[in-house]
């Protein structure tokens, strides 16, 4: 089997193998999510997480194996989609209206399949049926010169996905028939390590993105793009990772220290109408688990997802075992 291509029944079969047993919390309340589900799947690495309201389970994505796998409520881990393009998956997220799954995907030179030629080369969003897991659109991002590691997206109410990536100084928009373009080119993205992350569309027409490096919380309003502000904030959120926009207004944000001197906690922000000032509400720190990295909301709760990422990160290389916890 080429190093650079592995055939999508052969990749499949990875993530089969990551399959095994689970061990549950005990259930809060009949009919509800367990208050953590510990998944026991061999290497997968999970850095995005999504709730899949058809299954009624969560959809994660792998840094190791550049897939998305089904965690059902019960623990069970099973593959849901691949494509041999996709080298590490990190931001998914459901759009139930047109039935479909978004997953933002890269290479930053740590997945099991990197290469040379695909390092900081290979950028994009796969979409894919939501009820049959099929391949609807590959989308590259590689546009323009330098880095690209497409890394979270946010979908308007169109169907329109908005795409980070910390690698370069772009924001970018694909269209719900899959046609990519550059929201916005801007400084105030860019970084020389890790930059714009985890991103959130606010139905007042803006987008909310965490600045990894240096905690900043940047508004962009879609009306004007160019137009980026900082949210004032009571204290930066250094390590910003995944958001979670809550049925309340508040926002949710995932703090971790895999890239420098973030903290590990999650913080929920209370803000004015337009976001222009944000406090926190709530701050939980240290997190439970020591490695989380995104957030996503059930109708049980918002779950915080510990990959294990900084285990494959550091080149240990082996975990059995990943958490989801509710907020």
């Amino acid at each position: 089997m080429s190093k650079l291509i592995m055939g999508r029944r052969s990749l499949l079969a990875l993530a089969v193998a990551a399959t095994a047993a689970v061990t549950l919390a005990p259930v809060a309340a009949a009919g509800s999510l367990p208050e953590v589900v510990t998944a026991k799947a061999q290497n997968l690495f999970p850095e995005g997480i999504t709730w899949d309201p058809l299954r009624r389970s969560f959809l994660v994505t792998s840094i190791s194996e550049g897939t998305i796998s089904v965690v059902r409520p019960d623990g069970r881990v099973r593959p849901f989609a691949a494509h041999p393009r996709m080298v590490q998956t990190f931001g998914v997220h459901v759009d139930e209206a047109r039935n479909r799954v978004l997953v933002a995907f890269g290479d930053m030179g740590s997945g099991r399949r990197s290469t040379p030629e695909t390092t900081w080369k290979s950028s994009g969003v796969g979409i894919f049926s939501l009820t049959t897991g099929r391949l609807l659109h590959l989308v590259d991002l590689v546009i323009g010169p330098g880095r690209h590691a497409a890394n979270d997206l946010a979908i308007d109410r169109a169907g329109n996905a908005y795409v980070t990536d910390p690698a370069s100084d772009t924001l970018y928009r694909v269209d719900p028939q899959g046609r990519p373009s550059v929201l916005v080119r801007d400084p105030k993205l860019g970084s020389s390590g890790i930059g714009m992350n985890g991103i959130v569309w606010h139905p007042n027409g803006f987008l909310l993105s965490t600045r990894y490096d240096t905690g900043a919380l940047l508004r962009i309003p879609l009306d004007d793009p160019r137009r980026i502000t900082e949210v004032r904030l009571d204290r930066p959120l250094a390590g910003g990772d995944g958001l979670d926009l809550r049925p309340d207004g508040t926002l949710a944000v995932v703090t971790n220290a895999f890239g420098g001197n973030g903290k590990v906690a999650v913080s929920v922000l209370r803000a004015d109408r337009d976001w222009t000032d944000a406090r926190a509400v709530r701050r939980v720190e240290p997190w439970a688990d020591s490695q989380p990295s995104t957030i996503a909301r059930t109708p049980h709760g918002s779950y915080v997802l510990d990959g294990r990422m900084g285990v494959w990160l550091e080149g240990q290389g082996k975990a059995d075992r990943f958490t989801l916890r509710r907020l």
